[in-house]
């Protein structure tokens, strides 16, 4: 039989009574989340080369498929592809259900193409703006069971933080960012294609917590979790069901309205403030006596058994799962260990920040306990199957370590990932990043890791975006070159427009009680042209302006590391290549403009990873341009420092100096029109001169989240700070 008999054969079918729009939906990547590229791949070859089935149609809408091996394969409406009918042997999505798939769209095709122009399916593949709020309980148990309900009840008593992307035309899938997973929406108004990274076994559990936390964003459930609880906890039904169901019509609404933000933020469920006052006034309270102390006594009063009781403070927060207060302690920690062996990781501008951090978490818990204390957000969540995509690494370390962060994209869940290596040094090593590039990390050298797609079956991802990725069992892990990956980035993570995506960002709390979530801002941005390459050796850093696709002017800017001194030269280099395709880094704006922290550069040559290459730093660059710092920041962060010198000394020992740069502070933010911040600067130097140390505690943690937020605001270029200081009240 000729090729040409074959594929009229395996085409054939009878006209449909019922069009499949969600088989219609599945797009070649979908497919390929919901089993793997090579199926579809193989897929798409047998039904081009006309192996594949032949197509009907029953008055149900089930498509039914017969292959040339024999194979009868059928879809029923209402159910995944997983939960699909087939007489081959495979578990789960298998080759013959994608073929089907793939048929049906090409018959659906045909037709379109021979209908008239104004009644053509395919004028109606219009972008669809809906939510999975439309999903009730009902729903969620039929399609994934009354097991799933009951667990993401469990963990919505807990409660859980969740960040939601609402439908786009440029991003037309609901997508939710759960603590540890991710969960995809692709066929509008469809439960059974679901798409998460979790493990098979979360799936359910995941899904309706991504649903709920539509819910509760859409005001068709209250965050206290009253509605969902009363019927999650008592479904309708026991067991999903495979009877065809109409797909539930549209929620109106709140995403249809122009001005809903795109992307937010929701704390769903949890305790209440009462609920929750035994747990700020156990280990929060004992690790915010600890801060106070050392914010009497100074860093260098803080020894080994200081570090010890941090350590079992650390240890407590974490054992009640109060994740990002213990992650203030650990960094805390680290700056204490870091100014006794004398290395520059100590900021005593950071250690004060991290003091009032943790004032701040406390006084924010009652309003909002999961947002910013992390009340009970799982540890550890295992992935399924998944493919990342590196975008370069950061080399870090004390004297006596060094770190290595390397960033991932995760493509499938639209977000970046950091894997973490430490390595301890011996008393006579001193390791630089090029030297790093060497070490093995799951079987090849860090250089090589950094610039790969990683594949792998043994991966756990856990709530602050950090991964764990074991070697497994033979060809469970898998490290190839990176090749065109980066190009092939959705654009959540691969940005055309950098001001676009900084503005449907959305609103977020301040950086002092946010979640402590790595590379939240690492992205990779497009670079259309790099206009000026310059040194500023006042600040030791290199700075360049490149613009993107869409004409944004973008800031590069990175500092030098002293673990890697051929940093700069290498990303001098890199940024004048004659063909510089992108850069990967930490994307935020900076009094106004928006700034890249650089990872890695893609060049014509590949990437450049700037922490891992060599050199001495001995190269001579161009001078960039000065820059002149605006009045207000110059006063707070004149300010800031005067009260980190407070607290690097202690308040008990406080000298004239720091007496008189903190009275200095307060007029120069005075002259600013900084009016509330220069008065809390004033009342805690006279709280300081007349009660004593023990009670200016408080004044000084006012002042230090007072203008540790209004610099924040202002450097983003946040609306509301003005000269005249009212705002920042």
């Amino acid at each position: 039989m000729t090729q040409t008999t074959q594929t009229t054969q395996a085409t054939r079918t009878t006209q449909p009574t019922t069009l499949r729009t969600d088989l219609l939906a599945l797009t070649p990547q979908t497919l390929a989340s919901l089993a793997n590229r090579g199926l579809v791949k193989r897929a798409e070859k047998e039904v081009a080369a006309g192996s594949g089935p032949e197509v009907t149609v029953s008055d149900d809408g089930t498509v039914r498929g017969r292959f040339p091996d024999g194979t009868d394969t059928a879809l029923p409406p209402g159910l995944g592809l997983d939960a699909a009918d087939c007489g081959c042997a495979a578990t789960g999505v298998c080759r013959h259900h994608i073929g089907l798939v793939l048929a049906y769209q090409r018959t659906y095709q045909r037709t379109a193409e021979s209908a008239p122009e104004d009644d053509s399916p395919a004028a109606k593949a219009e972008f669809v703006d809906w939510t999975p709020a439309e999903f009730d309980d009902d729903a969620l148990t039929a399609a994934l069971g009354r097991a799933a309900l009951l667990a993401a009840q469990r963990v919505k008593d807990r409660g859980y933080v969740a960040r939601l992307h609402r439908p786009t035309a440029a991003d037309p899938e609901p997508r939710v960012e759960l603590p540890t997973c991710t969960v995809r929406f692709p066929v509008p108004h469809e439960l059974g294609y679901a798409l998460t990274d979790a493990s098979a076994a979360l799936r359910g559990e995941v899904v309706v917590l991504a649903a709920w936390a539509f819910r509760a964003a859409d005001g068709t459930d209250g965050t206290d979790g009253a509605k969902t609880g009363d019927s999650a906890t008592t479904p309708a039904a026991t067991a999903p069901t495979p009877a065809p169901a109409p797909a539930p019509a549209p929620a109106p609404a709140p995403t249809a309205t122009p001005n809903t933000p795109r992307t937010t933020e929701v704390s769903v469920g949890g305790r209440t403030p009462t609920a929750t006052a035994h747990l700020t006034d156990g280990p929060l309270r004992t690790a915010l006596a600890l801060a106070d102390d050392l914010l009497l006594d100074g860093v260098q009063q803080a020894g080994p058994v200081f570090a010890g009781s941090l350590a079992r403070a650390q240890e407590a927060l974490t054992g009640a799962l109060l994740h990002w207060p213990a992650g203030a302690v650990a960094e805390l920690r680290e700056q204490i260990d870091a100014y006794a062996t004398r290395c520059t990781h100590y900021e005593a501008e950071r250690f004060a920040l991290l003091l009032a951090e943790l004032h701040a978490r406390h006084r924010a818990a009652g309003h909002d306990p999961v947002g910013v204390l992390g009340t009970k957000e799982a540890p550890e969540t295992p992935l399924r199957r998944v493919r990342l995509v590196a975008l370069g690494c950061r080399i870090g370390g004390t004297a006596r370590d060094r770190t290595a962060e390397t960033y991932f994209a995760h493509a499938e869940a639209g977000i970046a990932l950091v894997l973490r290596k430490r390595w301890e040094l011996t008393e006579d090593q001193s390791l630089s990043g090029h030297e790093l590039a060497g070490r093995r990390l799951l079987g090849s050298p860090l250089r090589t890791l950094a610039t790969a797609n990683v594949v792998s079956e043994h991966t756990s991802r856990a709530a602050d975006r950090t991964v764990s990725i074991s070697r497994g069992r033979i060809a469970a892990t898998s490290v190839t070159p990176l090749g065109s990956a980066w190009r092939e980035l959705p654009g959540s993570l691969l940005l055309r427009d950098t001001a676009a995506h900084l503005r449907a960002a959305g609103e977020r709390p301040p950086r002092l009680i946010r979640p402590r979530v790595e590379a939240e801002s690492v992205r990779v941005v497009e670079v259309a042209a790099v206009e000026t390459v310059g040194y500023d050796p006042a600040a030791q850093r290199l700075e360049a302006v490149v613009r993107d696709p869409a004409g944004n002017e973008i800031l590069v800017r990175a500092a030098y590391n002293p673990l890697c001194p051929g940093g700069l030269d290498a990303l001098a280099a890199a940024l004048g290549d004659e063909e510089v395709h992108g850069v990967s880094g930490m994307l935020n704006r900076a009094h106004g403009r928006i700034v890249l922290d650089p990872l890695a550069v893609l060049t014509s040559r590949g990437v450049i990873i700037p922490d891992l290459a060599p050199g001495e730093g001995d190269t001579t660059l161009a001078m960039a341009r000065a820059r002149t710092a605006d009045p207000i920041t110059t006063a707070m962060e004149s300010a800031l420092t005067a009260l980190a010198q407070a607290a690097h000394h202690g308040l008990r020992r406080a000298t004239a100096p720091a007496r008189t740069r903190l009275t200095d502070s307060a007029a120069a933010l005075q002259r600013a029109g900084l009016h509330t911040t220069a008065r809390l600067i004033r009342d805690l130097d006279t709280t300081l001169h007349r009660d004593g140390a023990t009670a200016a505690v408080p004044a000084w943690v006012d002042a230090q989240i007072q203008l540790a937020v209004s610099l924040e605001l202002h450097v983003e270029g946040a609306e509301g700070l003005d000269t005249a200081g009212n705002p920042d009240g």
